[in-house]
């Protein structure tokens, strides 16, 4: 378990467990109707303690998960992705619920083809693409891919056979921006790819999963950076799509 989320648990048990205390000794102020002035005195450092220790517990928690975490700090970085089968675009699960994601408050997707880093960043693997998939309940590795829809499980390996035939393989290439010029890199290791440390979509990744033949580049581009392209805001590589 992530210390992230080891600390939200027990900072949760301390704000439940402290609420429930004070709850009780107010009940108790309130129901003795005549209160010596030893147990105002002891009602009042019981309180006073409970609130005291919480409230430093809280602090004292959040002021260490920053100091020791990889991002050194609340982030909220965004990274573009599509899935490609066979031609065809995959989408993830629709979320559902008031969050309206899919994943964990801090790495999530909100139905939107963005993965979504916000807060802190215990360590590096908290932004790979290895861990998002994790956390939305798929994975994703050298040869295989496996993410959640609206129809179930998705899951493809390698040398997986399309509807026409063909022999297609899992190929994963990141676009990035350098100087206002994108570019794209195909990644060797998907699950360890982390992802750039940019808020905005570009400058932030563009990434394309496909299962297809076997490529050095793909034909393939984010809505994010077409829209920024066409209006300007960035150019393709002149060798590039």
């Amino acid at each position: 378990m992530q210390l992230d989320t080891v600390l939200s648990s027990y900072s949760f048990s301390a704000v439940f467990y402290g609420s429930v205390v004070l709850l009780l000794l107010v009940f108790i102020s309130l129901k003795i109707k005549k209160l010596s002035s030893s147990l105002k005195k002891i009602l009042f450092i019981s309180i006073f303690s409970v609130v005291v220790s919480v409230t430093i517990f809280l602090a004292g928690s959040t002021i260490y998960l920053n100091v020791v975490s990889f991002s050194r700090g609340p982030v909220h970085y965004h990274a573009d992705f599509e899935i490609w089968n066979c031609g065809w675009e995959i989408d993830l699960k629709d979320p559902r619920g008031i969050s309206n994601k899919i994943g964990t408050a801090t790495l999530h997707e909100h139905n939107d083809k963005r993965i979504h880093l916000e807060g802190v960043v215990v360590d590096s693997k908290s932004a790979s693409l290895g861990r998002f998939f994790e956390v939305i309940g798929g994975h994703i590795n050298q040869t295989s891919l496996s993410i959640p829809t609206n129809n179930g499980e998705l899951s493809l390996k390698s040398d997986y056979m399309c509807e026409n035939g063909e022999i297609k393989m899992l190929q994963v290439f990141v676009y990035k921006v350098k100087n206002g010029i994108y570019y794209q890199n195909k990644v060797d290791a998907p699950k360890n790819y982390i992802i750039a440390p940019e808020t905005n979509v570009p400058p932030g990744d563009c990434i394309i999963i496909e299962f297809d033949s076997f490529k050095n580049k793909t034909d393939k581009l984010c809505r994010s950076y077409k829209v920024a392209e066409s209006i300007g805001k960035i150019k393709g590589e002149i060798n590039g799509n």
